[in-house]
């Protein structure tokens, strides 16, 4: 199939059953498309949906965003996951908001900021400033693994390459923003990871997996790898005022600048920190284990509940730790797993 065809087919699909109501298809600018291509980075669409909308109107343009504490922008990305993705978020934000607040309109240049790479640079190059550049998502790999029977992990560079030689051969000049478009409901909605609908597929007639019956087997995941699991106490102190303690967590690395209880290897850990300071603690309750998974490891966590008599001030010197009212929480950035606990016990 040639790519002209392919094109007239993918838009004629479009045109038909093709996403047109999304939050970020409706007043399209950069700044929604760049917000909406960051959070859907690894994340699907009805779980975007709502954090697009309450940041959308939060933060309705690149300035407020930029002018707003990182607390308040990780407190709306709490349950998003990928926490990185917010932090990038905010300093491109006030990297464009010194500029002006003008996305460029340069794909090398949107590469240079912070958490966009050549997918999201062409994604917004081509539905915000209807430039022909193509992209490379989840969605896009798969339709195109499949249609040409590539085999391989498409995160391999040489598997990449071929992947993304391929859509740039068939993203057109024209139309380029509904193509872009089509081609990820394409991947979303109908040639998707498991029981695809290849009945309603506008290219189905010339997708070589299908001929060969090898959709089951693309796109090739990646090689398994055995998860390390590494083990936590999270101290859950309550003092006699009802405040909770929670400490802000470094910038970089795992929930990087998000609230989180105090992490402990053992019980005992906790004691001695108390005893240390001459702080009586009562152990209310060990609670069970729970595991949470990150890409790279399993992190099995458990939390020790403790009441203490301890004045606010005297408990933890780090000025990055502080006792909150029950009703101060829900404006703090919270890992997943913190939030669970909270609800759960508090």
């Amino acid at each position: 199939m040639s790519p002209e065809i392919f094109q007239q087919k993918i838009l004629a699909w479009f045109d038909l059953f093709g996403r047109k109501d999304l939050p970020w298809q409706l007043n399209i600018s950069p700044y929604r498309v760049w917000l909406s291509e960051v959070m859907l980075q690894q994340t699907q669409v009805t779980t975007v949906i709502p954090y697009f909308n309450h940041f959308i109107q939060k933060f309705p343009n690149v300035h407020q965003l930029a002018n707003a504490p990182l607390d308040s922008v990780l407190h709306l990305w709490s349950g998003l996951g990928y926490y990185a993705r917010a932090r990038n978020l905010h300093k491109t934000a006030k990297s464009i908001s010194v500029a002006g607040g003008e996305f460029p309109n340069d794909l090398n240049l949107l590469m240079q900021l912070p958490g966009i790479g050549r997918s999201t640079a062409g994604a917004i190059s081509s539905i915000a400033f209807n430039k022909s550049q193509p992209i490379l998502d989840g969605n896009v790999r798969r339709v195109l693994a499949r249609f040409h029977v590539i085999s391989g992990w498409t995160g391999g560079s040489k598997v990449n390459n071929k992947l993304w030689q391929l859509s740039s051969d068939y993203t057109p000049l024209l139309r380029v923003a509904d193509y872009t478009q089509a081609m990820m409901d394409l991947g979303a909605t109908i040639c998707i990871r498991s029981k695809p609908k290849c009945s309603q597929c506008p290219i189905n007639s010339a997708c070589l997996a299908k001929i060969e019956g090898k959709i089951s087997e693309l796109p090739t995941p990646k090689p398994r790898k055995s998860l390390p699991v590494k083990k936590t106490i999270f101290l859950m102190a309550q003092n006699q005022q009802g405040r909770i303690l929670l400490e802000q967590r470094p910038k970089t690395g795992i929930w990087g600048g998000l609230w989180s209880f105090p992490e402990y290897e053992s019980l005992a850990n906790i004691q001695s920190l108390f005893l240390e300071k001459g702080i009586p603690i009562k152990l209310i309750k060990q609670l069970d284990e729970h595991r949470h998974t990150f890409s790279h490891y399993h992190l099995d966590y458990t939390g020790i509940m403790v009441e203490t008599k301890s004045p606010a001030s005297i408990v933890m010197e780090s000025s990055q730790s502080a006792w909150y009212k029950s009703s101060q929480l829900n404006s703090l950035g919270l890992p997943a797993p913190i939030k669970r606990l909270l609800k759960n016990h508090y």
